[in-house]
């Protein structure tokens, strides 16, 4: 397969790694993005590419609750200038106020009647593109509710009550008294916006992301030289370690690093007068996994030029 200056670049971008670093990784993996990753990260010469994509969207997330229910939703625009928009932040709270009574799937709001409109949220968005003149969209959105206890929510960064590009939700499960576990749960959303944990605990790993951090942290042992069974040690060793930095409850307390978040939550309790459990949670930030089309400005108006 051939080997670009665009896939290059793309790679350079990914990892940071030298031009001819990555040109080497491609040329190994067959022009594999994601394979040149995990061989740059095998090498030492790259580390893992946490994002899921390049944020580009633009718009907002918005999330609404009711106590033992919670919503987060994300509508996106063109530019951020309309983001900004009176009219806009109006329609995004609507979205999240209209899903609150669904079962939260993205085509149960897309259906959903917005009453001030007396439409669906779909043709509600359709005329607000007539009305705002930009291309707007309801992109997904998740809903966690609990028996007993409460869905705290939390809003990074909050442009408005409610909105922002980065919201999180947290079931929290607990016959425990309503202030404490709010308070305990705004906490760990808090840490949840800050850290982005792949899953509640070690077992909720996806294996497929697992298996792909085993296999560079076996290459990884192999460029030692050591012997098989010492290989074999040091992958396990790690893989303790990447389990303790991406499961939330192993995760050290952002607000307080000397407990992990599963031990600040069972400390909770006490507060609470009843034990304390997070059921789940849900981490929307604005844009993430959209690839922005970037254009070279000096090649379009070179390529007008030509005609």
């Amino acid at each position: 397969m051939s080997i670009t200056a665009a896939m290059v670049k793309e790679l350079r971008d990914k990892t940071g790694a030298g031009m001819m670093d990555c040109k080497k990784a491609l040329a190994e993996n067959n022009g594999d993005m994601e394979a040149a990753v995990d061989w740059l990260r095998a090498k030492g010469i790259a580390k893992a590419d946490k994002k899921s994509g390049r944020t580009a969207a633009e718009g907002l997330v918005a999330v609404a609750s009711e106590g033992k229910s919670a919503i987060v939703v994300e509508v996106n625009s063109e530019t951020d200038f309309v983001a900004r928009n009176d009219g806009f932040q109006d329609l995004a709270r609507s979205v999240a106020a209209v899903a609150l009574s669904t079962d939260g799937s993205a085509d149960a709001v897309s259906a959903a009647t917005v009453p001030s409109t007396g439409k669906s949220v779909t043709d509600t968005i359709k005329d607000a593109i007539a009305h705002i003149g930009e291309n707007m969209s309801f992109r997904r959105s998740a809903k966690l509710s609990v028996d007993d206890g409460v869905v705290a929510t939390y809003v990074h960064n909050a442009v408005a009550d409610g909105l922002g590009k980065l919201g999180v939700l947290v079931a929290v499960k607990s016959t425990g008294k309503t202030d404490a576990l709010n308070a305990i749960g705004r906490q760990v959303a808090m840490h949840i916006a800050a850290t982005n944990p792949l899953a509640l605990t070690s077992d909720d790993v996806d294996a497929a992301i697992a298996d792909r951090e085993r296999h560079v942290f076996t290459e990884q042992a192999r460029e030692s030289g050591k012997p098989e069974a010492i290989i074999e040690k040091m992958v396990e060793g790690r893989m303790r370690k990447f389990y303790e930095e991406v499961a939330l409850l192993s995760q050290a307390f952002v607000i307080n690093p000397d407990q992990t978040v599963g031990e600040a939550v069972e400390a909770a309790a006490a507060d609470a007068g009843a034990p304390v459990e997070i059921a789940g949670f849900v981490r929307f930030q604005l844009g993430e996994g959209i690839e922005k089309e970037e254009s070279d400005f000096a090649a379009e108006v070179a390529a007008a030029v030509k005609g």
